[in-house]
């Protein structure tokens, strides 16, 4: 409620005046253009299940989620606008027409709560808005719902921005720390039908990884190959889904040793290693978020498939030790048990005891996934970190092995190799299902599958 709908169109500098005999003419003669009657959110029969649970954690509170608002990226230019999770959760709306709108559970009772959604009216023809407004107005934008559409789509109230003013005091899921837990903890197993948007992340991330493996070829000509993968796969994510579910990183050679590697500005050579970590976000904004570390001649060199395949059996123990009821952090345990012994057999650590080997490691081995890649980040420890695992959670496994290219600690045939392995699971009743499972993952399945693609 920071912006009121009925400011002055936002316009800028270069806009032209507007003369009043063009304001009137604008105005008349302007046909209803209604939303198709079945335009009901798929999300819409889960939303109201999720609603009832946040609401049996607040009774008698006032809870406020809101959408989010525009944020500038340059002068007159905002940022793609993505709905904060929490809202898109409890309401299953995800577009950037959402900038601005608000959730409120209004306590009817003791023990439940009605949810109300606050939006943005539609540009009226009859205000100037619709056609001078940079930000809000449709003929920029594009066409907003209204109240009626909006409750069809989504089964909730609506109320328009502009008819109540601030809104009361309440939780505010943005500034509220226990509201926020509460909404990533409530998030941790995911329904059926979570799981399969995330799936249908994962499928078209698939096929975005082929995608890249075909354009090796003339990315390795390219100066700036790594952009190049970049721009294919984002290519596959935009045609597919809403785009990338976080900034993909393409790290070829000693790139791949920085573990959030966005610049993507390198050339690729044909003897080193490309670590691509990317992942589809679904339409409904699920992602995906799967690691391959690819020779980009095809094959592996020897001391890269070493490498390699201590990450591998690394992730094998991980995947291992994934089953309901275990600690959360036991699949990390495992994979660094097994680098740890495999970095003493190399004779870089003296040992595998102690926490020596997070020199190379660096990171945890996996993190929950949904609406964030780092889902349910507000959660208490004891309910993610150090809780147990649920049927249901869907997480990441993705132990790597990060040799700086300046760590006189290692062998020079093993500096500036980064490999990292990572794969999306849900947690089933008999142990783990592994989602990702279209895209190969020893040496010998790899270099058979890049062989295919790319001599296609």
């Amino acid at each position: 409620m920071k912006e009121s709908v009925s400011a002055a169109p936002r316009t800028v500098s270069h806009d032209l005046p507007v003369s009043a005999e063009f304001e009137e003419f604008m105005a008349r003669d302007w046909a209803a253009t209604p939303l198709p009657a079945d335009i009901r959110l798929a999300a819409a029969d889960v939303t109201p299940a999720r609603r009832a649970r946040l609401s049996a954690r607040f009774p008698g509170e006032r809870l406020i989620v809101p959408a989010g608002e525009l944020r500038v990226r340059s002068n007159d230019c905002d940022h793609r606008f993505r709905p904060h999770t929490a809202y898109v959760w409890l309401t299953g709306l995800t577009g950037e027409e959402q900038a601005g709108h608000v959730l409120v559970l209004e306590p009817d009772g003791p023990h439940r709560h009605e949810a109300v959604l606050y939006v943005r009216p539609r540009s009226p023809r009859t205000d100037g808005g619709f056609y001078r407004d940079r930000r809000y107005g449709e003929f920029w934008v594009g066409r907003r719902p209204d109240l009626a559409e909006a409750e069809r789509m989504t089964g909730i109230r609506c109320a328009h921005l502009d008819t109540s003013g601030e809104l009361p005091p309440g939780r505010d899921a943005t500034a509220d720390a226990e509201l926020a837990s509460a909404l990533s903890e409530l998030r941790l197993v995911k329904d059926t039908w979570e799981v399969g948007q995330l799936q249908r992340a994962v499928d078209h991330t698939a096929a975005g990884f082929e995608d890249v493996v075909r354009a090796l070829p003339r990315a390795l000509a390219h100066p700036r190959g790594e952009r190049w993968i970049e721009g294919v796969f984002g290519l596959r994510a935009r045609a597919e889904g809403n785009g990338t579910g976080y900034e993909t990183i393409v790290a070829s050679g000693a790139h791949a040793c920085v573990l959030h590697w966005i610049r993507n500005d390198g050339p690729l050579d044909a003897r080193q290693l490309l670590l691509l970590d990317a992942g589809v976000e679904t339409d409904s904004l699920y992602t995906a978020d799967i690691t391959r570390t690819l020779p980009l001649s095809g094959r592996f060199s020897p001391v890269q498939r070493q490498v390699y395949d201590l990450v591998l059996a690394a992730q094998d123990a991980g995947i291992a030790a994934l089953r309901p009821g275990v600690c959360f952090r036991d699949f990390h345990r495992a994979a660094m048990k097994v680098i740890a012994e495999g970095l003493t057999e190399w004779g870089v650590l003296k040992s595998p005891e102690g926490d020596f080997h997070r020199r190379y490691t660096l990171c945890s081995s996996g993190h929950m996934l949904g609406l964030d890649v780092h889902d349910c980040a507000q959660a208490r420890a004891e309910t993610y970190l150090d809780g147990v695992l649920e049927e249901g959670q869907v997480l990441t496994v993705e132990p790597g092995l990060y040799l700086q290219p300046d760590d006189e600690t290692l062998p020079a045939e093993l500096r500036g190799i980064g490999v990292r392995i990572e794969d999306d699971l849900v947690i089933t009743a008999e142990g783990a299902r592994l989602m990702s499972g279209a895209l190969p993952r020893t040496p010998d399945a790899i270099e058979a599958w890049m062989g295919g693609l790319m001599e296609g």
